[in-house]
């Protein structure tokens, strides 16, 4: 239980500061609405293509944003100082890293919803299937906040850093972007049952770099 309410304080911490921000919503948001949009009027003479890469585009435009969502949360705590407050305080790094893994994860799931209506209106798509595409969204959301939150701790300490998360994280994420695309195949085709194998792939990766973060994060910001 302890372990629950620091994590959800500093959950509440990174919210609050992205709502006073708005970095989320006046940066990110619009970069994932243009990618959608670039991508709706450079195929939109070849709408059955259009319909048919959807999926993919779709969760190519979430790893993007959740790039720059992970790389805010590390930078959150880079300014001012903050770092050494953490470090300083009695908190577990297990909590820490529930805590900004959920909140990063709570913007994913806003982007998510935005950015799925937008899909849908634009690429002439039809939702067939929705179960097989909210369990599949939920579990790579939870997979990108844990991996999102790790490796911007491991390059915090870096120079480059803004620079070398997306290399560091974009193909790790790369299970994620095959896992989401083909179960929100399987929704829009509605054939749900194509589409679960790749759910419980999603479900393996959020559990294996949540309990990473759980493991390794506290050492990973000492050393940062």
């Amino acid at each position: 239980m302890r372990l629950l309410r620091e994590a959800a304080v500093i959950a509440g911490k990174d919210l609050r500061i992205e709502a006073r921000s708005r970095v989320t919503t006046n940066q990110v948001l619009p970069f994932g609405g243009l990618v959608i949009v670039l991508f709706a009027m450079a195929l939109d003479a070849d709408r059955p293509t259009l319909t048919r890469v959807a999926p993919g585009l779709f969760w190519v435009t979430i790893l993007l944003a959740a790039s720059l969502a992970a790389a805010r949360s590390a930078a959150v705590e880079i300014e001012n100082g903050a770092a050494d407050g953490l470090r300083m305080s009695s908190l577990d790094g297990a909590s820490i890293f529930l805590g900004k893994a959920a909140a990063v994860a709570v913007q994913l799931v806003g982007l998510e919803l935005v950015l799925g209506v937008a899909v849908v209106a634009l690429y002439d798509v039809e939702v067939r299937s929705s179960p097989v595409m909210i369990v599949g969204a939920l579990c790579a959301t939870v997979g990108l906040a844990a991996a999102g939150t790790l490796f911007a701790a491991l390059a915090s300490g870096l120079r480059a850093r803004e620079t070398v998360l997306p290399l560091l994280l974009l193909p790790v994420l790369a299970p994620v972007l095959l896992g989401g695309t083909r179960a929100w195949e399987a929704g829009f085709e509605g054939t749900p049952s194509d589409g679960w194998p790749w759910v419980q792939l999603l479900a393996l990766f959020g559990l294996v770099y949540g309990s990473l973060g759980v493991l390794a994060y506290g050492s990973l910001l000492e050393e940062s």
